[in-house]
């Protein structure tokens, strides 16, 4: 069980607290800064580097920081687009990719693809006319033309 705390039977600070000693304020900024410091006056490798001025600081790093990000950017990329990489794949290898899965490739699906060889799709698609007719319904037409 705890003891009850009663406010009363602690002694208070007497009113008014004393003042600092003279000069207090003034002297403590310096005795921080003498503990902070270090006592051994070896330089480490950097140091060069803290004597350089605040603006030629600031390049330094936006410069070394451009650099590794430009660095990282040129090793990591590759010269073969994603384009050129499908390309490299073999046609029969896609087909069989294609028709070993569940779902049909549809023409609307085909109709996405923006850079389609035609010579590929005419020897590859396999249609049903029931298909085509569907698609070519499912078409907008624009009243303007006809």
């Amino acid at each position: 069980m705890n003891t009850p705390f009663r406010l009363d039977d602690h002694p208070r600070r007497p009113y008014p607290l004393a003042p600092p000693p003279a000069s207090y304020f003034e002297q403590l900024p310096r005795r921080v800064m003498d503990r902070v410091q270090p006592t051994d006056p070896a330089a480490p490798a950097l140091s060069w580097l803290g004597r350089l001025p605040l603006p030629l600081r600031t390049a330094l790093a936006s410069v070394l920081l451009l650099g590794g990000f430009a660095a990282s950017l040129v090793l990591s990329s590759t010269p073969t687009s994603a384009s050129a990489t499908l390309a490299a794949v073999p046609q029969e290898e896609l087909v069989q990719y294609l028709l070993a899965n569940d779902s049909r490739v549809t023409l609307a699906d085909l109709a996405d693809v923006s850079v389609t060889a035609p010579a590929t799709a005419a020897s590859y698609l396999h249609a049903s006319p029931e298909e085509l007719e569907r698609a070519l319904d499912a078409q907008p037409t624009d009243d303007s033309y006809l």
